[in-house]
């Protein structure tokens, strides 16, 4: 493009911008008419995260960007592309926009800004219902990504967002809860608004609970997004995730009114009872020591409060699902566990945990007392 013809256009666009921006057309005027290119950059990307640029940011892009787009860091033209696209008029225009900007950093150098462009064309696609579609840009970007040692923060992130959105329009809860955590431990969760923050909480936790993947909650429970939920009117979902750790099926009993409040819950019931048996029933084997863990039926019932008719399916299915390792006696209606699958413990088992260490180091020393008396006559030998 004529020089003259971009210069009278940055003219045009600093006497249309409010009067406390234009200064910043004078100094990005200046690092265009000397080619530096790299300040160019970052006042622009500066500018374009202003909120009083919306209107200026299109025809920024399209009249002025465009005509050095290949001299400058791909992966900023695409984050000045992505700002831009947000003033399109509606998702079909700015498909068509994402569509080209993904076409032009399609090259060698530069597909980690490929990838950061394919993914918001997905996520635009998935607002437009075409899953489809955004299910193969999503592999697509997936692939590539594999392939690279290391890669921006801010592609992987978004990439693991939208990622997770299409699983959540999909219903599917495991691919979801996994995507979405990735996401956050990609940024920092300072940087969501407490809405976003909350109602992320939110879907990872109904994800969590309706999984029949997830069993183990250690990451969402131990990560301080849940903490939002903390005094709202979803503050029962917490505690039921809780309860659901340390199969408390009392606490499920007095949290259970509360499904109805949530759909999907609601929807699961059943599923959830047997979730939060499966749950007692490692918590239950957890709480004895390794030594002890042939326990009968009647005992079982008892320790979990699960029906004694349910027993014996229960079992099979905590092993089907790798959560305990044993075998089961059914004539005798004895299960025998010898291992179970390690969760986070809240601060009551780990008192718990404390208090065996201790029976168990008791243990050891009466065993050391005892080969020391019987033993006397060799040791005097």
């Amino acid at each position: 493009m004529d020089p003259e013809v971009i210069s009278n256009f940055l003219s045009e666009q600093r006497e249309a911008a409010p009067e406390d921006l234009q200064q910043s057309f004078l100094t990005i005027e200046d690092f265009w008419d000397r080619k530096l290119w790299h300040q160019l950059t970052d006042v622009l990307v500066e500018y374009f995260n202003t909120p009083a640029s919306a209107s200026q940011r299109l025809p920024l892009f399209r009249k002025f960007i465009l005509s050095f787009a290949e001299k400058i860091n791909q992966l900023k033209f695409v984050s000045l592309g992505l700002l831009a696209a947000s003033q399109c008029q509606d998702d079909h225009e700015r498909l068509s926009f994402l569509t080209d900007l993904t076409k032009k950093v399609n090259k060698p150098s530069s597909q980690d800004a490929y990838v950061y462009a394919l993914v918001a064309a997905a996520e635009v696609k998935l607002r437009l219902y075409d899953l489809s579609s955004a299910r193969k840009d999503l592999d697509k970007a997936e692939s590539i990504l594999d392939t690279f040692d290391s890669v921006e923060t801010e592609v992987h992130a978004t990439f693991y967002r939208i990622n997770a959105s299409y699983y959540q329009a999909n219903e599917d809860f495991g691919a979801y809860y996994k995507n979405a955590l990735l996401y956050l431990a990609c940024i920092n969760i300072s940087t969501l608004t407490q809405t976003d923050a909350q109602s992320r909480a939110y879907d990872l936790s109904i994800a969590a609970l309706v999984s029949d993947a997830i069993y183990n909650f250690g990451e969402l429970l131990l990560h301080p997004i849940l903490e939002t939920l903390a005094s709202t009117p979803h503050a029962w979902l917490r505690d039921l995730l809780y309860a659901f750790n340390r199969g408390d099926l009392a606490a499920y009993n007095v949290l259970e009114a509360n499904l109805s409040k949530a759909p999907q819950l609601d929807q699961h019931k059943e599923f959830l009872y047997q979730k939060i048996s499966l749950s007692a029933l490692t918590e239950a084997v957890f709480r004895r020591p390794p030594h002890d863990r042939a326990m009968t039926f009647h005992t079982i019932s008892k320790e979990t409060n699960v029906a004694p008719a349910e027993i014996e399916i229960l079992i099979m299915k905590a092993l089907s699902l790798g959560l305990l390792r044993g075998s089961i006696d059914q004539v005798a209606e004895i299960a025998r566990i010898n291992w179970v699958q390690p969760k986070v413990l809240d601060p009551g088992q780990i008192d718990g945990m404390r208090v065996r260490l201790k029976e168990w180091d008791s243990s050891v020393n009466q065993l050391g007392n005892w080969i020391e008396g019987v033993g006397k006559d060799v040791w005097a030998a």
